[in-house]
């Protein structure tokens, strides 16, 4: 008798979905048809989803983005990953990765209690601090994880951390640091100065990281910024540079180089496998193999990105 009415409790709840999910009625006008309470009707919807009486396919260009993102997820075995749809348009505008990363931000800095958020530079990140819904979290700390003044003194128009702070009222730690300096020496010296050891030890309790991806190539950001000469840049390309982040440099296989400007650089470098939570935000042909090398080494641990660039890497 109670298989019976198992058996009899299924089949209404097959009934129940199919009038809910594939017909389009109401749970009042399920509850009306089957004869039971609403409250019995929208059980037995429930219960259909429960056991898989009914499954779904999502036709709408949202769902390929979610499947590539479920694949970079399990092949780079990724904390978090976002793919948006792609602007044939426009294939390397960062407005819809722009979007994802700042209701990352959002979420993030919603929290009541404390929390570190380290950024890197570059457009994605300085766009998507634009988009940070304003909030009065005093309590937070915002820490920059690069040296934020180039080679002729100025600082760069993408540093973030103090933008942030505006729309957040957090505390920020900015690297008031040349991106590079002229020795390595002289490099070691500065990076233990006390606050800008205080800075790296705020940056190393940050709950979450956010970076740009960088390629390295003659249309190098760093390079198109002024952090690095033409020199510099195509010396970093002989040693087999094919990415960076805050400014590190690392090869085909995302080992972190250990010559070259990496010896001079300020920026704080990525954990190697990352452990925080450390997110790229990075778009385009171009910066592929970067993407694919910094996922393959572990120096980032999530990805946002768009359709195309997703595809892309992929089929690497």
């Amino acid at each position: 008798m109670a298989a019976e009415n198992d058996k009899s409790r299924l089949d209404d709840a097959a009934r129940a979905g199919w009038l809910y999910f594939i017909a389009g009625h109401t749970q009042d006008e399920i509850a009306k048809m089957l004869q039971v309470s609403r409250a019995s009707a929208q059980r037995l919807v429930s219960l259909c989803l429960a056991e898989r009486l009914i499954t779904f396919r999502l036709e709408h260009p949202i769902a390929a983005c979610m499947e590539l993102a479920a694949r970079l997820k399990e092949r780079f075995d990724l904390a978090h990953c976002e793919v948006v749809p792609a602007d044939p348009a426009a294939p390397q505008a960062t407005s819809g990765i722009a979007e994802r990363c700042a209701n990352l931000l959002d979420a993030t800095l919603r929290s009541e209690t404390p929390v570190i958020v380290a950024l890197g530079t570059g457009r994605a990140v300085r766009a998507a601090v634009e988009r940070v819904t304003p909030i009065d979290r005093p309590n937070h700390q915002i820490v920059s994880l690069v040296g934020n003044i180039s080679a002729d003194g100025s600082a760069s128009f993408y540093d973030t951390v103090g933008r942030l702070a505006d729309r957040t009222g957090a505390r920020h730690y900015p690297m008031p640091l040349p991106f590079l300096m002229s020795s390595e020496d002289e490099r070691n010296k500065m990076v233990r100065i006390e606050p800008i050891a205080k800075v790296k030890a705020v940056a190393a309790k940050a709950d979450l990281r956010l970076v740009g991806i960088g390629q390295m190539d003659q249309k190098a950001q760093v390079h198109v910024d002024g952090f690095v000469t033409r020199d510099e840049l195509f010396e970093m390309m002989r040693l087999g540079a094919i990415g960076e982040i805050t400014g590190w440099a690392y090869d085909s296989k995302g080992h972190l180089l250990k010559t070259g400007t990496n010896k001079r650089l300020t920026s704080i470098p990525p954990e190697v496998p990352a452990k925080t939570t450390t997110i790229a935000a990075a778009v385009g042909a171009a910066k592929v193999p970067a993407i694919a090398a910094a996922l393959n080494g572990g120096l980032v641990n999530g990805l946002i990105t768009d359709e195309t660039t997703a595809q892309a890497i992929l089929e690497r």
